[in-house]
C-alpha cells in the first residue's frame, strides 16, 4: 500500500509516535489528541513498512468498544481481516490465553466466567455456608477485598493474619472462595488476569512461545493498568523492550479500583532508553476549556508534564452558576437546556456530569417535569437483565454442569415444585461431601433424602438439561438458544407474566435469540471452543455491547468516571462544592487529592464547545443539609476564563474569587436568620441595592416570603 495513506493524516507529533524506531515507546496522549489514530496508524506502519507478519502484533486496551474501533479502522486502513491480530481488553485477551491452555493453567476446559455480580451471589452463598453474618461481614466488602488481592497478584496461601483475628477470618473467606470457584469451574474477572500471568510465569516454555510470537505489543490507557496487569505486560516483552504504550497520567482517575498511575513512572525507570513522545495538540476542546482544564490539573504534583493546545480558537467563556440549593441548580441547568433546544440543539450533544450517582435524582424529576427525554448513562445493560442472566445460566449448565451458581439460579425458574427445604438438603450434602450442587442433587435422589415428589421434580431439572444439551448438539448457536428459551418454558413463562412487565421480559429473550444469530465468533477465534462457548464468554466480558438508545436524542447523565473517553458539545459540570468534589475522603490525604483534579481535568476536557460550571450554596444530601464552600477547582480557574451566569437580572451572590460583592454586608445567601412574626429562617435569594433591597427567605413556619431590609427588622440567627 501506499506508505503516505499511513502518514500524510497526521500531526508532527502523531508521525513521530507512529515511526518511532523499534524499542520502549512512551506516547504521553493528552484528552482528545488523537490517540486512537497513533495506535492504528502505528500498527499498520508496523505491518506495511516495518514488515512485521499481523500475527505478531497484539494491542491491548480497556473497552471492547475501543478494542472494535481499533480492528474496524486497521481493516479499512490495511484491507485485510483484522481477526489475525490480538486486538483486545485485558481481561478479552487472558481469557483467550486461558481458553487454549486451559489444563496447563489448573482449569477445567469446560470453565466459565462469572459476571460481577454472580461473583457476589457465590460470595453471599459462602458467607451462608461459613455460618457468618452478613452485617458484620459485606458480601460487598468482601467481594472488594478479594478483587483487589488478586489484582496485587496474591493468593489467598500467600496472605498473612498478622496474628489479628480479623485478617484470619478474611484469609479463611479468600481461601474458601477459591476452592468454590475451582470446584465449580468458575472464573472471576480478577482470577482472568491474575490466572493468566501464572501461566507464563510458571510455565517457561509458553513464555518462550509468546514472546517470540509478538513481535510489538502495543497498550492503550496505560495509566490504568493494575499491577497484574502490567507485570503480564513485562512477562511478555521482557528482554526485548518491544512495548508501544500510549496513556496520560492528568487521566489516572480508578486507583480506588486498583489503577496504578506509578506504572507510569516504572515503565521508565525499567526502560531508561525509552523515548517519550507528547500529545498535546487537542482536536475536540476550545481553546478556552483547554487553557481552564491546563491551569486545574497544573496544581498537581509529579507529573510528566504537557499543555494542551488547539488550532480552532479559544471559543465561548466558561459559564459558572451559584446555586442556592441543589433545586435551583437543577432548575437553572434545565432552563439552559431548553434554551439550547430552542435554538435548534440536539439533546444528545448535552451531558450533565456529577461527583456521585446520588445527585442525578433532582435532574431527572426537573427534566421529566419539562418533558426532556434523558439517559441515565450506565444503567442496566442488556445482559444484566434478569431474565437474560436466567438464560444465560441454562446455557452454562449445559456446557458445565458443576456451575452452582447457574444452578441455583435456574433450578426453580420457572417453577417446578423445588421448594426451599429441598434445595437445603441438596446444599447440605454438596458441603457434607464436597460435591457440585448438580452431583449432590444426583445423590439426594439416589439416597431419597427428599420426598417422592420433590425427588420427582429434581430428576425432572436434571433430566431437562441432559435433554436440552442432546438436542442443541449439532444445532446453529442462535437455534440452541431458541432451543433452550423455549423448552426451559422460560419464554412461555414471561408471555404469561401480565404483572411484571413480563411482556417486556418475553421480547428481550427473543432478542438474546437475535444477539446470537449476529455473534461474530471469528473476532476472538479459537479452534478449540464451541461458537456457544465464545457466545458465553462473550456475554460475560462485553455486557456493555447492547446497552439500550445509544443513539437516543435525549440529554445524557453520568458521574464524572463514566464520562472518560467521551465528548459532548454543551457539559453541565455541577456539584463543584468542597465535601462533594473533591470529595469529602480525599480533602486530608494528597494523592486522593490530586486523583479528584485528575477526575476534574477529564470532565473539563470532556466538553467541546460550551462548559458550565454549578454549585450551591445549600445542599440536602444523603438525608442531611449542609452549607459547603465551593469547591477549591473552581478557584484554580484563572478569573478571565469564566463568566458569571445569573438566572435572574438582579441578584447576589458570593463567587469564589470573581470579584463580585454582596450589595450588603449584614447577610448572606444561606444565612440563618430570625424575625419577629415569622420565626426562624433561611436566606435564598437576595436582590436590589440601597433602601430598595429585599431578600427571598425561607420560614420554617409560613413558607417562603420576599421581605424588605429596611423595613424588615431581620436578626441573624447563630
Amino acid at each position: 500500500m501506499d506508505i503516505t495513506k499511513i502518514i500524510t493524516p497526521l500531526n508532527a507529533a502523531q508521525r513521530a509516535a507512529v515511526t518511532a524506531p523499534p524499542g520502549a515507546t512512551l506516547v504521553l496522549a493528552g484528552a482528545g489528541s488523537g490517540k486512537t489514530r497513533v495506535l492504528v496508524h502505528r500498527i499498520a506502519w508496523q505491518i506495511q513498512v516495518a514488515g512485521l507478519s499481523p500475527h505478531a502484533v497484539l494491542a491491548v486496551t480497556f473497552t471492547n468498544k475501543a478494542a472494535k474501533e481499533m480492528r474496524s479502522r486497521l481493516e479499512d486502513l490495511l484491507n485485510l481481516p483484522a481477526h489475525a491480530l490480538w486486538i483486545g481488553t485485558f481481561h478479552g485477551l487472558a481469557h483467550r490465553l486461558l481458553r487454549r491452555h486451559a489444563e496447563r493453567s489448573g482449569l477445567p476446559s469446560t470453565f466459565q466466567v462469572m459476571d460481577s455480580a454472580d461473583q457476589l451471589r457465590v460470595i453471599k452463598r459462602l458467607l451462608n455456608t461459613l455460618g457468618l453474618d452478613e452485617a458484620q461481614w459485606p458480601a460487598k466488602q468482601l467481594q472488594w477485598h478479594i478483587n483487589a488481592q488478586k489484582d496485587a497478584g496474591v493468593r489467598a496461601r500467600q496472605g498473612s493474619d498478622g496474628n489479628d483475628p480479623y485478617q484470619r477470618q478474611l484469609l479463611a473467606v479468600y481461601r474458601a472462595y477459591e476452592n468454590i470457584c475451582q470446584r465449580s469451574g468458575l472464573v472471576d474477572f480478577a482470577e482472568l488476569l491474575l490466572r493468566a500471568h501464572e501461566l507464563l510465569r510458571d510455565h517457561q516454555d509458553l513464555l518462550d512461545f509468546y514472546q517470540q510470537r509478538f513481535q510489538q505489543v502495543h497498550v492503550d490507557e496505560f495509566q490504568d493498568t493494575n499491577t497484574v496487569q502490567y507485570a503480564w505486560l513485562r512477562l511478555l516483552t521482557e528482554g526485548r523492550g518491544n512495548l508501544f504504550v500510549v496513556g496520560d497520567d492528568d487521566q489516572s482517575i480508578y486507583g480506588w479500583r486498583g489503577a496504578k498511575i506509578e506504572n507510569i513512572h516504572l515503565f521508565r525507570k525499567h526502560h531508561p532508553d525509552h523515548q517519550l513522545v507528547k500529545l498535546e495538540q487537542n482536536y475536540r476542546s476550545t481553546g478556552t476549556i483547554l487553557k481552564a482544564a491546563n491551569a486545574v490539573i497544573g496544581f498537581n504534583s509529579g507529573r510528566i508534564g504537557k499543555e494542551l493546545w488547539t488550532q480552532t480558537g479559544d471559543g465561548e467563556a466558561i459559564a459558572l452558576y451559584a446555586a442556592f440549593n441543589e433545586l435551583d441548580e437543577a432548575y437553572f441547568v434545565v432552563e439552559r437546556i431548553r434554551a439550547w433546544v430552542a435554538a435548534g440543539g440536539s439533546r444528545s450533544d448535552i451531558a450533565i456530569l456529577y461527583r456521585s450517582n446520588a445527585q442525578s435524582r433532582q435532574f431527572e424529576e426537573k427534566l421529566m417535569a419539562s418533558h426532556i427525554p434523558y439517559r441515565v448513562y450506565g444503567g442496566l445493560r442488556f445482559f444484566d437483565r434478569a431474565e437474560i442472566k436466567t438464560a444465560l445460566a441454562y446455557l452454562r449448565l449445559l456446557v458445565n454442569r458443576t456451575d452452582d451458581t447457574s444452578f441455583e439460579r435456574v433450578v426453580n425458574l420457572p417453577t417446578r415444585g423445588i421448594g426451599a427445604s429441598t434445595l437445603e438438603t441438596v446444599r447440605h450434602v454438596a458441603r457434607e461431601h464436597q460435591l457440585s450442587l448438580w452431583a449432590a442433587t444426583e445423590t439426594v435422589i439416589q439416597q431419597t433424602r427428599v420426598s417422592a415428589r420433590a425427588g420427582q421434580a429434581l430428576k425432572r431439572f436434571l433430566n431437562l438439561i441432559n435433554q436440552l444439551a442432546e438436542q442443541a448438539r449439532g444445532l446453529e448457536l442462535f437455534e440452541q438458544v431458541k432451543l433452550v428459551v423455549e423448552k426451559s418454558a422460560l419464554l412461555a413463562f414471561y408471555q404469561q407474566d401480565k404483572a411484571d412487565r413480563g411482556e417486556e421480559k418475553a421480547e428481550n429473550l427473543e432478542e438474546l435469540v437475535n444477539a446470537a444469530k449476529l455473534f461474530d465468533p471469528y473476532q476472538n477465534n479459537e479452534e478449540s471452543l464451541s461458537e456457544l462457548d465464545l457466545f458465553l464468554a462473550y456475554a460475560a466480558l462485553e455486557a456493555g455491547e447492547m446497552q439500550a438508545d445509544d443513539a437516543a436524542d435525549c440529554v445524557q447523565l453520568m458521574t464524572l468516571h463514566s464520562a472518560k473517553g467521551l465528548e459532548f458539545k454543551q457539559v453541565f459540570l455541577v456539584g463543584m462544592e468542597e465535601g462533594l468534589f473533591p470529595s469529602q475522603q480525599s480533602v486530608d490525604d494528597a494523592g486522593r487529592l490530586e486523583e479528584e483534579r485528575r477526575l476534574c481535568y477529564v470532565g473539563i476536557t470532556r466538553a467541546m464547545r460550551g462548559l458550565c460550571l454549578s454549585y450551591s450554596e445549600s445542599r440536602r444530601l444523603y438525608g442531611r443539609e449542609t452549607h459547603p464552600r465551593p469547591s477549591r477547582f473552581l478557584k484554580e480557574i484563572p478569573p478571565h476564563l469564566v463568566q458569571e451566569v445569573r438566572l435572574r437580572a438582579n441578584t447576589r451572590r458570593p463567587l469564589p474569587g470573581f470579584g463580585v460583592v454582596q450589595s450588603s454586608g449584614q447577610f448572606k445567601l444561606g444565612q440563618r436568620v430570625r424575625h419577629e412574626k415569622f420565626g426562624k429562617g433561611v436566606i435564598l435569594q437576595q436582590e436590589g441595592e440601597g433602601a430598595q433591597e429585599r431578600v427571598q427567605v425561607s420560614f420554617q413556619q409560613v413558607g417562603v416570603k420576599w421581605l424588605m431590609l429596611a423595613y424588615a427588622k431581620l436578626a441573624t440567627d447563630g
